[in-house]
């Protein structure tokens, strides 16, 4: 029978359209991966376990529903008997009186809306290779009722229940049951007593007969394993007992057979006797839609605006980490990640909670501008190139990484199964599911309508109709980081799904100028403060931000952002190049004020003393022109450990290293320079430090096989199939000569061949440089190669294009038996 299945199943594939096929492959890419040689071998592709869990993973609530019922029926099942069955189990519209009986759809809107949904939900089955046959003779493809299994909740058959009951105790089973019944006597001669037993258990005026003899409260029992779980626990499970012996509630069921012993502890509820008691229903709250999702209104435009204000943040923050770890790197920890003090330190420097900060650091990896650089967290070259883009652009780059990683950032500070805290960056964070459950989130808000910010739950029960089969235990998780990250990067604002947010999740590449006019205006000056602070009305242009990033140091964040100008602060923009000159220049073309003259006199007053002292090499040397300095640092107690020995009046030297001898003198209170070994100053450059990462990681918004390779997989299969069916030898090639052509025209008739999908005749000069005829349905043409179905060997195989002597039209009939002409095969 599951041969004959599988033969009808093959036959039915065979007589599908290209269109069809086409259909099924991108519906199913995994079924093509390898492209299999015949027909044949799709179906049984299609027909594995690997493969049916996988198409039934897609599956949402309703449709894998119909397929549960149409799995369960005896034999082929019509649309009208089917949607007899799926009608009794959706619940009556709100508002109705439910006039359409207990279980069924009121109203002819209604039962037109379930048979509208169940059209779609077969046309989706039988799209994917799940459903075959004509609308009145349904049939599950080969291997579904097993992949289901269990289905709908119910518990095993009960010839698998009583599979290992002794036959003397189904003798007492069934006289209990049936009265007539005489241990396999008269009638019943012949007959397997499991299979009397489900047919009794089948029939409803048995099971009612049944339920009338046991207790209210055994009656209750069963009433909890109706609708699942069917199975439970119960000691001695396998006790001998009969209707006159039971006295127990659970006993009375075991000696009907209304409940059954499936092992020593465990009791289950036969299939046939749950679908009686269901009412011929196989579900109990069957919705043909999705559930609604649920949550506040908020108004859409202020929920925009505030989202734009989040991504332009994110953006910053991101932006403000690579510059603090391209001055001061943390390092990276043995097992891979950043440490806790380091993500810690990062966070306050950031001014933002440590999940926030762990999620800017990861997204910042994802999105290839920070990574691994002998021993420390460096932005990559990636960062210097992104950073020069306009806002909005920016932060379409992170809100694409941010989809795309297959990363739980919401997972820092927890715990591994080892016990191990999981730190930020650490390679442990990744998850195969991440990638996909956020997607899926993502689609959920975007359906959602105007102005709704929805909730959790709401969002998490759409998510289980989508996709029933695909809930573990870390996806409700995923899926609150998923709502919660989208709210900090900008995707929703107050909880709604921005417009920038919903192309984001399309992935539309309309993200940058839907956010583009919701951002706040840069601004390209500051208001310079004689307390020596400077106040930033707006939000800063890059160049702006980062000059005075590198001269100032943030004081507070808010609607204005305020720097405090310091010695220190001057100090570093010194160290990196810049003269008191182009600093006070800068200033005065970046201010709306005349730079004060406190400022001025700091600026001067330490461009002053900046470099009067040189460190360099000898392990390492100071020079100053003018030795009564150098006579104060001889003097200095602190400088005791650095061992300085005068080599000439202006010139000390030290084992110290350069770098450990710039930083104690600055701790002194001197502002010494490094020069090099040429006497040159050694620019010290905040930006200076980057590293190599890897590319940022993207996932394919269709990871299916692109049209083109569809089509070109189909007809391989074609054409395998076509041979295959002929059950002949190989085909013999046509006679003559092996067929020479220019190298040009060989390339142009063998890309006509691709775009008709028609055989060709080539020569073809094998690795030992042997001329050989080849028949070929050619596929694609690239990098060289040509991949096409060889007919004379049923395979598909890739063909080294110079190695092509030539290409000949090729007539079919010439390979073809007579019988085959007559009979138009193709």
């Amino acid at each position: 029978m599951e041969t004959m299945t599988g033969t009808d199943f093959s036959e039915w594939l065979r007589g599908r359209s290209d269109e069809h096929l086409r259909a099924l492959v991108a519906a199913r890419p995994e079924l093509v991966t390898p492209v299999p040689a015949h027909l044949d071998g799709l179906a049984a592709r299609a027909c594995s376990p690997s493969a049916l869990g996988r198409a039934l993973d897609r599956l949402d609530r309703f449709q894998l529903a119909v397929l549960e019922t149409l799995a369960l029926g005896d034999g082929p099942s019509s649309r009208p008997a089917l949607l007899s069955m799926i009608v009794r189990a959706v619940p009556d519209p709100p508002g109705t009186s439910g006039t359409s009986g207990p279980s069924g759809a009121s109203g002819a809107s209604g039962a037109e809306d379930v048979a509208a949904a169940l059209d779609a939900a077969l046309d989706t089955l039988v799209t994917r290779g799940l459903v075959y046959g004509s609308p009145d003779a349904l049939l599950p493809a080969p291997g579904v009722p097993a992949a289901l299994e269990p289905p709908a909740a119910l518990g095993p058959p009960a010839a698998e229940v009583f599979r290992h009951h002794p036959p003397e105790r189904l003798d007492v089973l069934l006289h209990d049951i049936d009265p007539a019944y005489e241990g396999g006597g008269q009638a019943d001669a012949g007959r397997p007593a499991r299979e009397r037993l489900t047919a009794l258990l089948s029939d409803p005026a048995t099971v009612a007969r049944l339920l009338e003899e046991v207790s209210p409260q055994a009656r209750a029992a069963l009433d909890e394993l109706v609708w699942g779980p069917p199975s439970g626990r119960l000691p001695s499970a396998r006790r001998e007992v009969d209707t006159a012996t039971a006295q127990s509630p659970i006993e009375q069921l075991l000696a009907r057979g209304l409940l059954g012993a499936t092992g020593e502890e465990t009791v289950a509820l036969p299939r046939e006797v749950a679908l009686v008691l269901r009412g011929g229903r196989v579900h109990r709250d069957l919705s043909p839609g999705p559930p609604a999702l649920d949550g506040p209104v908020r108004d859409q435009e202020l929920a925009d605006r505030t989202a734009a204000g989040q991504a332009f943040m994110f953006v910053r923050m991101v932006e403000e980490l690579c510059e603090l770890w391209s001055v001061d790197p943390p390092g990276v920890l043995r097992a891979g990640g950043l440490s806790v003090r380091d993500l810690r330190r990062t966070a306050q420097l950031l001014d933002l909670p440590e999940w926030a900060a762990g999620l800017v650091a990861e997204v910042a990896l994802a999105a290839g501008l920070i990574a691994a650089g002998e021993g420390e967290w460096l932005p990559t070259g990636g960062y210097d190139g992104w950073r020069i883009k306009a806002t909005e652009d920016r932060w379409a780059v992170l809100a694409a990484a941010w989809a795309a990683m297959d990363r739980a950032p919401g997972l820092i500070g927890e715990r591994d199964d080892r016990d191990r805290p999981l730190n930020a960056l650490h390679p442990d964070l990744r998850r195969s599911g991440a990638a996909q459950t956020r997607a899926r989130t993502l689609s959920v808000l975007e359906a959602a309508p105007p102005g709704l910010a929805p909730t959790p739950e709401s969002v998490l029960a759409r998510l289980t109709w989508e996709q029933p089969r695909r809930r573990s235990a870390l996806r409700d998780p995923l899926v609150r980081f998923a709502l919660r990250e989208a709210e900090h990067i900008g995707v929703t604002g107050l909880g709604v799904p921005a417009a920038h947010g919903r192309s984001a999740a399309r992935g539309d590449g309309r993200a940058a100028d839907l956010l583009a006019p919701l951002l706040p205006q840069a601004v390209d000056h500051v208001l310079l403060q004689a307390d020596l602070t400077a106040v930033a009305p707006g939000p800063l242009t890059t160049d702006l931000g980062r000059r005075l990033a590198l001269t100032a140091d943030v004081e507070s964040k808010g609607g204005a952002t305020v720097y405090r100008f310091s010695e220190q602060s001057v100090r570093r923009a010194l160290d990196a190049g810049h003269s008191a000159g182009d600093l006070l220049a800068m200033l005065e073309r970046h201010s709306a004020t005349p730079v004060p003259q406190p400022l001025a006199y700091l600026v001067t007053d330490v461009a002053r003393r900046h470099g009067r002292i040189r460190v360099g090499v000898a392990s390492s040397y100071v020079r100053c022109d003018d030795p009564a300095l150098l006579d104060e640092v001889l003097a200095d107690k602190r400088a005791h450990l650095l061992r300085l020995r005068r080599l000439a009046p202006t010139v000390l030297a030290s084992k110290t290293s350069r770098a450990a001898l710039v930083d104690s003198l600055r701790a002194m209170g001197y502002a010494p320079v490094a020069e090099s070994l040429e006497g040159d100053v050694v620019v010290a450059r905040a930006d200076a430090r980057r590293t190599e990462g890897p590319p940022a990681a993207r996932v394919s918004a269709n990871p299916g096989p692109n049209p083109d390779a569809a089509a070109a997989a189909v007809r391989a299969m074609r054409a395998g199939d076509a041979a295959h069916r002929s059950r002949r030898r190989p085909a013999e090639t046509p006679e003559g000569q092996v067929p020479r052509s220019p190298s040009t025209a060989t390339i142009s008739a063998l890309e006509e061949a691709i775009r008709q999908g028609s055989r060709v005749w080539i020569g073809y000069t094998d690795s030992q440089g042997h001329a050989t005829s080849r028949i070929l349905e050619p596929a694609r043409m690239e990098g060289g190669y040509l991949t096409a179905y060889d007919e004379t060997r049923a395979t598909v195989h890739r063909f080294v294009l110079s190695r092509i002597t030539g290409v000949a039209g090729y007539d079919a009939e010439r390979s073809q038996t007579p019988g085959e002409r007559a009979a138009g095969v193709d």
